[in-house]
């Protein structure tokens, strides 16, 4: 086995999972078939990546540390391909497809990576992650609950979504300070949105201030005259679809 002696970096939020049951369990949860077109992100040292290797024929991982590519390279695999950059510039369509995406995401960068994905989604298959557990439960949450907000309407207007099992810090080194969420991901067959940028921009305006009326919050954007949805609610009471039809409605006034 190569050496893995290498220091966790804080500006790549790295956390690296070393408990071999959670690495099992992670596994049996991709349940990868050998010609799958697998992609993980954040690779680390391995920990999942190995297993991962065992199961394919071939498995791309896409890592920004150069530290980290020249372990990977160690372990001397001819079915693992290495991308060196950055994840939320990937261009993941230059990959076989359908692709299967995987890794344990950065917490300083694990929305954003979402957002990416989720602009690429034509090309995925499915997705599985380990979140922070808070931005899990933030994307699983359901209209009512103060956890649902702009993640949970973006996330689930586009995507199946399930959280599978939390991870306890003290899987990982260096132990971050919170529990951790693996989150299955798998893209709807039903698209029901025409434009993401509209949808996005209504749903971003609606709970840019949680504790006003929709009213007040879209009073740029929809008048109630405009929209069958009760605007003098608030937004995390409304259900995704509902957002559709306010996306809907303001897309037939512009």
């Amino acid at each position: 086995m190569p050496a893995t002696k290498h220091t966790a970096r804080k500006r790549f939020g790295q956390n690296f999972l070393t408990d071999a049951r959670i690495v099992d369990r992670i596994i049996a949860t991709i349940a990868p078939k050998k010609n799958d077109n697998l992609l993980e992100i954040g690779p680390g040292k391995g920990a999942m990546t190995l297993p991962l290797l065992e199961e394919l024929n071939q498995l791309h991982v896409i890592e920004i540390d150069t530290d980290l590519i020249a372990l990977l390279q160690s372990f001397g695999k001819e079915n693992l391909i290495i991308h060196q950059g950055d994840a939320l510039k990937f261009d993941v369509s230059k990959l076989p497809t359908p692709l299967r995406v995987v890794g344990n995401l950065p917490y300083n960068i694990s929305s954003p990576i979402l957002f990416h994905l989720l602009n690429n989604r034509e090309y995925i298959q499915d997705m599985i992650f380990m979140l922070q557990k808070e931005v899990v439960e933030r994307m699983v949450a359901s209209n009512g609950n103060k956890t649902y907000g702009r993640l949970s309407v973006m996330i689930q207007a586009f995507f199946e979504v399930e959280m599978i099992f939390v991870v306890p810090p003290e899987s990982f080194e260096p132990a971050p300070k919170v529990d951790s969420a693996i989150v299955y991901l798998k893209p709807l067959e039903k698209n029901l949105i025409d434009d993401i940028t509209v949808f996005e921009k209504i749903v971003k305006a609606s709970f840019a201030q949680r504790r006003k009326t929709l009213r007040n919050c879209l009073k740029s954007l929809l008048t109630q005259e405009q929209t069958s949805i009760d605007l003098s609610q608030r937004a995390e009471m409304l259900s995704v679809n509902e957002f559709i039809t306010l996306t809907s409605d303001y897309e037939k006034q512009h």
